[in-house]
């Protein structure tokens, strides 16, 4: 059933050349912008299919409350989907996310439970004292666990973005690339464009400092929202075909030199994926095209320094 009000603007984002970021010898680099969803990120489409998904199955009752744990642009999506579906919503996250995203889950109601992190980056220990507190939570007030990191709703998602994007690009498509958290857009519309371009490359972005996908050892980075410190359960190493890693500081200044240069305002895990789309794009060259994601605005990121 197709939504209605509010919850039918998420999705069917525009798809855009980036023109700039390469050289005339370098493929293309076309972003899906993501940032034109109603609370600023491509999680609203999560959001609404983990709530649709457990309301239809009957996993989730009417007006029951609803328990996530999450680094922000999940929480703020789960909230304006529960305010609009009649669930309360619990969220336990920490204070070493964005401050606006904390805010913007209050301020479509949520009930935030704030674990306190020590300053300079994301730990790979925080993500499961969150997941585990979640748990507690969930227990506590006979909630429902939406649990972002095993629902495979999550990539049910993120199909309908490769699809319409197939729609949207004239011509090939020949390599995809953005940033693992949940791995749920990778997944999911990673799947629906192979449907289309059988021979696309597919491409996860993490952090340098925590290159796990590489097989390496969970590290401390700033790039908010990817590199979570262990293997996304939901990810099977058959949905992608390389990892780039991606330092910190260069998905922060891409953020900046996005905006700057190119208009595009974005946060750092959009950095990561632009700047493994270049790195893409000058492999390939001339007669390609490279697909990324705007996974969010940059108004979500304004008091923490990235752009001073």
């Amino acid at each position: 059933m197709a939504e209605q009000g509010l919850l039918a603007g998420v999705g069917w984002t525009r798809a855009v050349r980036l023109d700039g970021l390469t050289g005339k010898d370098d493929a293309e680099v076309w972003v899906k912008l993501e940032a034109a969803n109603p609370t600023g990120s491509y999680k609203d489409r999560m959001a609404l299919a983990m709530i649709r998904g457990a309301e239809q199955t009957g996993r989730l009752r009417p007006g029951q409350i609803v328990v996530e744990a999450t680094g922000g642009s999940t929480g703020a999506s789960l909230a304006m989907v529960c305010a609009v579906t009649g669930h309360p919503l619990r969220v336990v996250t920490s204070d070493a996310f964005a401050l606006e995203k904390l805010s913007a889950m209050r301020a479509f109601g949520a009930e935030v439970d704030l674990v306190t992190s020590p300053p300079g980056g994301f730990r790979p220990e925080l993500w499961p004292q969150l997941i585990e507190l979640a748990k507690l939570v969930a227990d506590q007030v006979d909630g429902f666990a939406t649990d972002q990191f095993h629902n495979p709703d999550v990539i049910n998602a993120y199909k309908p973005l490769g699809y319409e994007v197939a729609a949207q690009v004239p011509g090939q498509i020949d390599a995809f690339c953005v940033s693992v958290g949940t791995g749920g857009c990778l997944i999911g519309a990673g799947r629906a464009l192979r449907q289309r371009f059988p021979a696309m490359l597919r491409v996860a972005v993490e952090p340098a400092e925590s290159p796990v996908l590489s097989g390496g050892e969970p590290g401390t980075h700033r790039i908010e929202g990817a590199g979570i410190g262990f293997w996304p359960p939901l990810l099977e190493s058959y949905d992608f075909d390389e990892v780039i890693s991606v330092t910190s500081e260069d998905a922060r200044e891409m953020a900046r030199v996005a905006a700057a240069e190119y208009g595009l305002f974005s946060g750092p895990s959009t950095g990561a994926n632009l700047v493994a789309a270049a790195r893409l794009a000058r492999r390939l060259g001339s007669g390609h095209r490279v697909l990324t994601v705007q996974v969010d605005s940059g108004l979500k990121y304004l008091s923490g320094g990235l752009f001073e």
